[in-house]
């Protein structure tokens, strides 16, 4: 009795999708687009994260201490600096060692310090963080651990902030983005099912008199919210795949992409995530949009 009430409903569902083609046609066309749209800022907002991630891996600290700090006292703090919370990796840099790689970024104008001594170099701990917003938190860890051994700490700090700022402006854009996109979709598929009430208004009538509960009626309506999300999200996730894996294969070969070694997410990494995220906004939309079409004409 279930399953036929269940196919009942489902058949029902896909009965008014295919009756009301031009309703249908134009609710697809214009989820389809607002779906777009997201998913266009969704994975700029994804590849974003990804850049500040690596560059998050990068980014770091260099804990300069005084000429003079004997080795073992070093050490020391380099096992403490290992456990404050937001450092990622440290990594000692000797006095030789800093040395060198003041040559290499020098270059040519290295050859102004050979034949000097290593002896005014100072020893360094490189330090990586796990979380950008723990920079000051972690620079005043450091001040606090190393003591009257610091000679400086060197950071990135504006570089910083402004990779934060970014990230959180895009994250919220997206969420801004998602809610009027979501909305506007609600409003179109409410008017669609509407149209459709209002065609079968007689049959509706009929068999409220009969004794058929309003979640009975409601359901066939609210199936064909959910055919349309569906579909409008499993056509949405076909396009946005083709529209990036045509773009992002350029974009590796531009020169600006190259020097700044930027990476992208691959679609097929985001596909997961994206399927999910589409059949949750399409089934989620169809679901709101017609149970508000049918509130309001059954006045329950």
């Amino acid at each position: 009795m279930k399953y036929n009430v269940v196919s009942y409903l489902i058949s029902e569902g896909f009965r008014n999708v295919f009756k009301n083609k031009k309703s249908t046609i134009s609710a697809l066309t214009i989820m389809c687009l607002c779906m777009l749209v997201f998913g266009i800022f969704f994975i700029i907002g994804e590849n974003i994260n990804n850049v500040m991630n690596t560059v998050e891996e990068a980014q770091g600290l260099q804990v300069y201490f005084k000429v003079g700090t004997d080795d073992e006292t070093m050490r020391n703090i380099g096992e403490e600096l290992k456990r404050v919370e937001g450092i990622n990796k440290v990594e000692f840099i000797s006095k030789e060692d800093g040395f060198s790689e003041m040559q290499e970024r020098l270059g040519k104008g290295s050859k102004a310090f050979d034949g000097m001594k290593t002896e005014f170099m100072p020893d360094s701990y490189r330090i990586t963080l796990s979380n950008l917003e723990l920079n000051e938190q972690v620079q005043s860890r450091i001040k606090d651990i190393v003591g009257e051994n610091l000679d400086e700490i060197r950071s990135s700090n504006e570089l910083i902030s402004t990779i934060m700022g970014i990230g959180k402006g895009v994250r919220l854009f997206t969420l801004a983005l998602l809610i009027i996109l979501v909305v506007i979709s609600i409003v179109i598929i409410s008017n669609t099912i509407k149209l459709t009430v209002h065609a079968r208004r007689k049959e509706i009538s009929i068999m409220k008199y009969v004794g058929a509960t309003n979640s009975f009626i409601r359901s066939p309506f609210i199936v064909e919210g959910i055919i349309i999300g569906i579909i409008a999200a499993l056509i949405a996730v076909v396009i946005v795949g083709m529209i990036y894996n045509a773009i992002i294969p350029n974009m590796l070969e531009s020169a600006v992409v190259k020097k700044l070694e930027i990476s992208f997410v691959t679609f097929s990494n985001m596909f997961n995530l994206i399927i999910v995220v589409y059949l949750i906004l399409g089934i989620g939309i169809g679901t709101i949009g017609s149970s508000i079409s049918m509130r309001k004409y059954l006045e329950v």
